[in-house]
């Protein structure tokens, strides 16, 4: 069954086990923004590209550049992968639109064990990407066992909601992170990142 294929995330909680939580746990990190040219690429894209006509186009123009100047921070440690397939058992498989990873011994262009996992929200119905993610999570969490942390990431592009699966419970932050407050969403992003290359440092990959 395709991530996609759960209509809700009830889904995946009654199948998996899973209680949900509803709290606060990203802390932004201070003194952190994306980069200038970022920053005057999405200002430019907003306000003159129509992101708002198509998944892909606010994927293209919003997401990935976001995620992309997060990331480069990190890409020591993590390697960021586009439209990867993931499958953690015979029901639970699919291609998440983002996936951040463990870099890999083999080097920057293998995939590793996933710690984040990003959903893109339908404009009309958020729990399109949460499916997404939170299927993403668990097969993460299939291939590298409860001691770690899983978080997952569903966006709009415009609108940025953080969940994390710890064990059997999925915690999603309540409060929304948006373009309209870039330093705001840079400080969570980083948060987020830091705390998956946290776990890397914690366990690295065996030598190959």
């Amino acid at each position: 069954m395709a991530f996609t294929s759960f209509t809700s995330v009830d889904q995946l909680l009654e199948k998996y086990g899973l209680t949900q939580r509803r709290e606060p746990f990203v802390s932004p990190l201070a003194g952190v923004s994306l980069s200038p040219s970022t920053r005057a690429d999405l200002t430019l894209d907003i306000n003159t590209y129509p992101f708002d006509r198509s998944e892909i186009a606010a994927r293209e123009t919003l997401i990935f550049p976001v995620l992309r100047d997060v990331w480069r921070h990190y890409r020591e440690h993590l390697t960021m992968l586009s439209g990867e397939p993931l499958i953690g058992d015979a029901d639970l498989r699919g291609e998440l639109d983002y996936i951040v990873c463990r870099r890999s011994p083999h080097g920057p262009y293998t995939p590793d064990q996933p710690f984040l996992l990003v959903g893109e929200a339908k404009r009309d119905d958020s729990t399109v990407g949460w499916n997404q993610a939170l299927g993403g999570m668990l097969a993460a969490q299939l291939h590298g066992g409860p001691a770690f942390i899983y978080y997952g990431l569903a966006t709009t592009g415009t609108v940025w909601r953080f969940g994390k699966l710890a064990d059997t419970t999925f915690t999603l932050d309540p409060f929304p992170y948006t373009l309209s407050d870039l330093d705001r969403l840079a400080g969570a992003l980083h948060f987020v990142f830091a705390a998956c290359r946290d776990q890397v440092l914690l366990k690295p990959p065996a030598a190959a």
